[in-house]
């Protein structure tokens, strides 16, 4: 073994070895079917609540067909979008998201995350200024730090805050100030002041950019009903000029978009370098998105998946569990102790329940929770369980033979 190699294996053994001492080391579940809630996980079947599939899409049969005879197309692009890569139904796709989205146009992107850093590096860099939610998603954080532009944060919906920042921006008096936030947090399932946060951007002439992941499908407004939270706060396309959406949550499928003006779209086909040099989404998964997004419009799973969530609050509170105010499809329950985390998270599965045991650095230290997420399709009953069984594992990992 050379020096070099040795090297690199006592690094890796050594920052290994502190992950597991933080019981923070994490491992792979392995799925032998998709969750839809029920899964098998390590051949073990269990009810989940820890997926965002939150419409139940990603088991739809009319998708899963769909994506069958999408598959006729081809089994990938073969090419980007820009080379050969562009089919007809990546275009039914962009226009359709467009539609529900109420913008003009849209481009789709292979994953959340190459949409995020793609949009903030091309449209900021050195003499611009980001400005970020101190909870945003990592996307964006790492679009904001690659991106070369001076990089604020503010607090966590704190519009006080926001706007000091913008005022530091201003005061360079030189540069564009793009604004970026979630919509629906991933972590907490709040949801960000959107409607405050565009008041200052045009006030302070700063661009906003809100990532809808945890909002597209499941929020919106009566004329735009699953477009998300940009719409639930009735912002229009000049107030809320960028939207970011995920098609692997809400949507079932995979892959992501940006949707605004047509001209903002024109502009990131030619600057956005995770959408130029990049294989196009596969044919299939293109045709499960679209037959996904017609399913959102034409079925009540919103509708669905409210009276569910409500049903879980309510339950929930009658057995005085500390959830935090969320009204998502997103329910934590905070336990701050990373160690009685995984214990509670243990024992759920033990009684057949699985639920994400989420720790940093996914949040910060101290807030260590489990990541309880609602669907359309879980029913009363399984939520039932979940409760009882979270009473007891609860019960159990307080005892002091678990403690210890």
């Amino acid at each position: 073994m050379t020096n070099a190699v040795s090297s690199l294996q006592n690094f890796l053994d050594a920052r290994l070895a502190e992950r597991r001492a933080q019981q923070l080391h994490r491992s792979h579940k392995i799925l032998d079917s998709a969750p839809g809630p029920l899964a098998l996980v390590d051949g073990c079947e269990l009810v989940t609540f820890s997926c965002n599939d939150y419409l139940g899409l990603a088991t739809h049969p009319e998708v899963i067909a769909a994506q069958q005879r999408g598959a006729e197309l081809g089994a990938g692009a073969t090419a980007s979008h820009l080379v050969n890569g562009h089919f007809a139904i990546h275009q039914q796709l962009q226009d359709k998201i467009a539609e529900i989205t109420g913008r003009e146009a849209a481009l789709l992107f292979g994953s959340g995350y190459m949409a995020n850093v793609g949009v903030i590096n091309a449209l900021v860099g050195r003499g611009d200024h980001i400005v970020q939610d101190r909870l945003n998603h990592a996307s964006l954080i790492d679009g904001g730090r690659i991106s070369g532009a001076r990089y604020l944060r503010f607090g966590h919906n704190d519009i006080k805050s926001l706007e000091q920042q913008l005022q530091r921006a201003r005061a360079s008096g030189s540069g564009n100030t793009l604004v970026a936030v979630d919509g629906v947090y991933s972590m907490d399932g709040d949801t960000a002041p959107l409607a405050a946060i565009a008041a200052l951007c045009a006030r302070y002439d700063a661009w906003l950019m809100v990532d809808e992941a945890h909002g597209f499908g499941v929020m919106g407004s009566e004329r735009f009903p699953s477009a998300g939270s940009v719409a639930a706060a009735g912002l229009s396309q000049e107030q809320a000029p960028i939207v970011m959406g995920t098609l692997g949550k809400a949507a079932g499928n995979g892959g992501a978009f940006v949707a605004g003006s047509k001209q903002l779209i024109d502009y990131l086909t030619q600057f956005a370098r995770t959408y130029i040099y990049t294989t196009g989404m596969p044919p299939a998964v293109a045709a499960g998105c679209l037959k996904a997004l017609e399913l959102m419009q034409r079925e009540p799973l919103r509708e669905t998946l409210a009276a569910r969530i409500a049903y879980f609050r309510a339950r929930a509170a009658a057995l005085a569990l500390p959830l935090e105010n969320s009204t998502s499809a997103i329910q934590p329950l905070v336990l701050g102790c990373e160690n009685t985390v995984l214990a509670v998270a243990e024992i759920l599965r033990e009684r057949g329940y699985l639920v994400g045991a989420i720790r940093p650095p996914t949040v910060p230290t101290g807030t260590a929770r489990l990541r309880i997420t609602l669907s359309a399709v879980h029913t009363e009953s399984q939520i039932d369980g979940l409760l009882a069984a979270l009473r007891e594992a609860l019960h159990r990992a307080s005892s002091p033979e678990v403690s210890a």
